[in-house]
Order: structure tokens, then sequence, then C-alpha cells
């Protein structure tokens, strides 16, 4: 007896340079609808070969919005909605270590949270939950963009920590220093609560920093400013495109993904007794949690 595993869908969330790939067949931007509100953009969606992609502006076309007001849940759920299975994260930051020099990747596979202004879980009165973050990134995934990285010539460093900052205002020197002596590797402003969503929401994460800046910790670096950053992200644009192309085929033919644990993240996750359950949060968290709850 045959049985049907479903197909991967590669999931790309960044900077809109990140979508005119080249191969990309059967462009579509759609909408998708979220019980938590409206998400950053349409999606995008394609295939990359056989590889399926749906690619998600975090800012939105245009970069309108905000990382503070990103909407992280709205974001996370459509995905789940479009059937994303593996969705890499790309995102800008400034370097904290003399090694990690602007133009790099970083796969980081540790965050440490500082964000206070967002909505961090998809759970709450009602329906209570809790997952695992011991380990916030897919090594699987990890390993499939690694992979693909060093095939494109991109130098890569795998392993790190990204302290997620509110923002909008960049690090003051002090700021800067104290993430430093926490042995803190980049910082940006972007991948939480999004890994958070992510693994609630029982999708193989994985984030690619790509290093724009020395913050402002450098001696021998001026303080970072926007144009300085944005001068290094046109640069990087290329890189993460050919990374993705590359690691498309790769997430196509991974045999293990079906029995990966981040799949299973809720599965003994969910703590509020059945018969108390709300129902209004069992139909937002429909495409979320669906699997769990259709199993209860």
């Amino acid at each position: 007896m045959t049985i049907n595993k479903p197909k991967p869908v590669l999931g790309i969330v960044g900077g809109s340079g990140v979508y005119d790939i080249e191969g990309l067949s059967n462009k579509r931007w759609a909408r998708v609808a979220s019980p938590f509100g409206e998400p950053s953009d349409e999606l995008l969606f394609g295939e990359l070969g056989e590889q399926s992609m749906v690619f998600l502006p975090r800012h939105g076309r245009g970069h309108r919005i905000p990382p503070s007001e990103i909407n992280y849940r709205a974001n996370i759920d459509a995905l789940k909605r479009a059937g994303v299975t593996d969705l890499i994260s790309v995102s800008a930051v400034g370097s904290l270590r003399e090694h990690l020099r602007p133009g790099m990747f970083v796969l980081v596979d540790q965050f440490i949270d500082r964000t206070f202004a967002r909505e961090k879980s998809f759970f709450g009165t009602g329906l209570v939950a809790h997952v695992s973050m011991a380990r916030p990134v897919c090594s699987r995934l990890g390993d499939h963009i690694e992979a693909a990285t060093r095939h494109c010539g991109i130098e890569v460093a795998r392993g790190g920590t990204y302290l997620v900052m509110e923002g909008p205002q960049f690090s003051s020197l002090a700021e800067s220093e104290l993430y430093r002596s926490w042995n803190c590797d980049v910082i940006g402003m972007t991948n939480m609560p999004e890994a958070k969503l992510a693994r609630e929401a029982e999708i193989c994460y994985a984030s690619v920093a790509m290093v724009t800046d020395f913050d402002c910790w450098h001696p021998d670096h001026e303080d970072v400013t926007v144009e300085a950053i944005v001068k290094v992200l046109l640069a990087n644009a290329d890189k993460a495109r050919s990374m993705v192309q590359a690691v498309a085929p790769r997430v196509q033919a991974d045999a293990c993904a079906p029995s990966c644990g981040c799949r299973s993240a809720l599965q003994h996750a969910l703590i509020t007794a059945p018969e108390a359950r709300d129902p209004l949060q069992l139909q937002r968290l429909d495409a979320v949690a669906g699997r769990v709850l259709r199993a209860a």
C-alpha cells in the first residue's frame, strides 16, 4: 500500500528583491485571508522546477511596514494556509563579531528575544499551548541552505545567536556592547516572534541573516545608517536569489522531511482540556493547529 505524503511547499519571507528569480514560473499574486488580521501583503505563488514556492514580502511591497507593526501572526497563518511546509527567513542584520563581515550570510541557530510590543503566540485564553523553543530553527532545513550557499560560492557561517531588538531605532553603543557580552553574534528586528509562530504552526523554519554592517560597536567603522545598509542589501540580493534557486531542488528531494520533528511540535503542546476549549479559538486555529485539533 502506497501512502501519499504531501509535497513540500517552500516559503520565503523577506525583502522584495528575493522574489525576482530567474526560472520562477506560473507566478501569481493572491490575497490569503487570515483570522488574525491582514498579512503584510499578498502572497506570490510560483514554481521553481518541480518545487512549489510561496513568497511573502515581510514589510509589504515598497517596505511600508516597520518591524514592530508587522502582523507576524497573520503572516505565518497565511503561509500555513497556503500550504507552506518549509520556511526560509531572509533578513538584514548587524554583526556583533569581527569575523562576521558585511556581505556574509549567517545561518543562525539561536535567538534572544528582546521585543516587547508584539503578539507572540497564536494561543491564549480558551486554548493554551506551550511549544519547545530550545532549538528554534530546523537543522534539516539549515543543512539544505548551507549546502546551497556553499554551492553558490557565498561566504556563510553556520550557527550563531541572533539578538532580536524592538526597534525601529538602531542600538546605542552601550546596548551593542551589552549584547556582545551576552555572546550574541548578530542583531536585527524581525525574526521574533516569527520563529516562535512558525514553530507553533508546525512549519520548518530556518533563518538566513545577511550581514549589512557592524552595528555601532566597531571602532573602525562608522555608525550604522540606512544608506549603508541599503547599499549592502542590494549587493546581497543576487546572492539571496542564487541561494533560493539552489536550495529549492534540495527541499524537493528530501525524503526525510515528513518525519521532521518541527512538523509535530504541537503533538503534546495543547494543555487546555477538550471540554474547556473556546469554540471561537478553535475556529481561528483551524490552519495552525488543525492537525492536532482534528485528532482530538
